[in-house]
């Protein structure tokens, strides 16, 4: 794989990314009450923040939010902030970027909107900005969200031993990715289960994402060399 003609990307913009069913919107301190009443309390177990009350919240937006990396924004459902996520790790040398910070309501989780808004930020990554390389880390312990990473086609490379200490405690650390390689596949698998044709009128699916076959057929498929 020649990559003399590579060059260094662009770094994520905070512009809003719009689907369907969710809107990615800036992080804003406005948007502290709103997130703190959507909070998923087992979440913070695994993050090295929180839990908040809507003022602690609000102070720890009003110091993280405005940074280049991370790159926060709220997941806006129906208007309405209800989960958080963001763009981080962001190595515009070498065009790879993480998907991090994420936290969602307990009434969006598995649905459509927290499955287009994990299509929309490796969206912005591959096809807008060009990035070669997409990642997903997370506790290895955190069963639901490694089930997330490979569901949504992403591919699990191996743990992290003693990785972290956050909150008094050990972290080792799962690492997953896509790479551009395996994002056309993925990208139409998304596309095809977010289409509304996919979902009864109770808003039943009739059939399941299977974007990690998506990856590795690709992955298969593609030129390592």
């Amino acid at each position: 794989m020649s990559l003399l003609d590579w060059s260094p990307r662009d770094a994520p913009s905070r512009e809003d990314m719009t689907g369907r069913y969710v809107t990615l919107t800036p992080l804003l301190p406005s948007h502290a009450g709103a997130l703190v009443a959507a909070a998923d309390d087992d979440v913070w177990y695994f993050l090295a923040y929180g839990p908040f009350t809507p003022d602690t919240y609000r102070a720890w937006i009003e110091e993280n939010a405005a940074g280049d990396d991370p790159v926060f924004f709220t997941v806006l459902v129906a208007g309405v902030p209800r989960g958080l996520v963001s763009f981080l790790r962001i190595d515009r040398l070498n065009g790879v970027v993480e998907i991090g910070h994420s936290s969602y309501a307990p009434s969006i989780q598995r649905t459509r909107a927290t499955t287009e808004a994990a299509y929309l930020l490796p969206r912005r990554a591959f096809d807008e900005l060009g990035y070669r390389r997409f990642e997903w880390k997370c506790h290895a312990l955190n069963e639901r969200s490694r089930r997330a990473a490979e569901r949504f086609g992403f591919t699990y490379e191996g743990t992290f031993r003693q990785h972290m200490v956050y909150k008094g405690r050990n972290r080792d650390t799962a690492w997953f990715s896509i790479v551009d390689a395996e994002w056309p596949a993925i990208r139409a698998e998304f596309e095809r289960w977010l289409d509304p044709a996919n979902f009864d009128e109770d808003g039943r699916q009739r059939s399941s994402l299977n974007a990690s076959s998506a990856s590795t057929n690709a992955w298969s498929g593609s030129s390592r060399s």
